[in-house]
């Protein structure tokens, strides 16, 4: 059962008496204040950059500010718990598959459940992954750099940006069908990350390509394949692990906005459909591409249904890798 049941129904019956001959609208009268946006990641990671680019458009079609915070650690737990136990109607979250999925999956100590404590509002991007190494790998081509981690076997690192998250399960998905040993070292974030493999203090991670391709045309770093089913938009020079020969390492990182269990479910609909209404305009959906994601609006129906099929992958990842974390 979702948090605070009986505010939900009276906050709700509120907006809905606001429907009545001569009250305003629900969607006048939401939202009264400044909308926040928490972000369980650092500034300049991908979710980070995902929230700053639809905020400014958003908080034209809602006629209020809204403000990002970034509130890192516990693999983004920390912020989707706070966002989980908000009670004031403005405060919501940006976050990713683990942190709307599996998280409980991974650790039962974690403060919410993702089921349970968030109510999905809208589906924001998605990306394929890209794996690379850092500059130390030896070859010419993606192949040979893929063959080079091989050979590192369990002396190989890669980085992630927490257990959990889909750098890191991603990896261990990746490792299994690609006869990988790496063994992982965990991040604040991505940011972190690049700069670990950039000093050769890494030797691997799945980065979204926005992230990593600017470093990799530099001559950095070095790119092997991403990880969808087909080449993606944002990378479409690089091959995908399926042209390497790596099959059953399909994923997607993707980005959603999602608010507590007790949000009224008439302003979950007002904000799901301002989410959408941005990102069906062109300079918001150009302002995610440069940040590295491929829009996909999509309402909480979509996004519930993207969390189902995620849980359902990485909860087999997570129990074939049994794979725990201390978040």
């Amino acid at each position: 059962m979702p948090r605070h049941p009986n505010r939900r129904h009276a906050v709700a019956a509120l907006l809905g008496a606001a429907c009545l001959p001569g009250a305003a609208q629900p969607a006048a009268a939401w939202p009264a204040r400044p909308l926040r946006v928490l972000v369980g990641f650092p500034p300049g990671s991908v979710q980070d950059l995902s929230a700053r680019a639809i905020a400014e458009p958003l908080a034209r079609v809602l006629g209020q500010p809204v403000v990002v915070e970034n509130r890192p650690g516990a693999s983004g737990t920390i912020a989707a718990d706070q966002v989980a136990k908000a009670v004031d109607l403005h405060t919501v979250g940006v976050m990713n598959n683990s942190q709307l999925t599996i998280a409980r999956l991974l650790n039962p100590a974690v403060a919410y459940d993702p089921a349970r404590d968030l109510l999905p509002v809208a589906l924001i991007g998605a990306t394929s992954m890209l794996l690379v190494t850092s500059s130390a790998a030896t070859g010419a081509g993606a192949a040979e750099a893929l063959a080079w981690l091989r050979q590192l076997g369990p002396a190989a690192s890669y980085g992630s940006p927490g257990s959990g998250t889909p750098g890191h399960l991603g990896m261990e998905l990746l490792k299994a069908r690609a006869g990988l040993e790496a063994q992982h070292v965990p991040y604040q974030g991505n940011p972190q990350i690049i700069t670990a493999l950039l000093g050769q203090q890494l030797h691997a991670a799945l980065l979204p390509p926005g992230l990593a391709l600017p470093h990799v045309r530099a001559g950095k770093l070095r790119a092997v394949g991403v990880t969808g089913g087909q080449r993606s938009l944002l990378a479409p020079e690089q091959p995908t692990l399926r042209d390497l020969g790596v099959q059953g390492a399909d994923m997607e990182l993707w980005t959603a906005m999602a608010g507590p269990a007790s949000l009224p479910l008439p302003v979950r609909d007002r904000l799901g459909a301002a989410v959408i209404e941005v990102l069906q305009g062109e300079a918001a959906r150009n302002r995610l591409l440069v940040a590295g994601w491929q829009a996909t609006p999509s309402n909480h129906e979509g996004l519930r249904a993207r969390m189902e099929q995620d849980t359902a992958t990485f909860g087999g990842i997570i129990r074939q890798r049994n794979i725990r974390s201390d978040a």
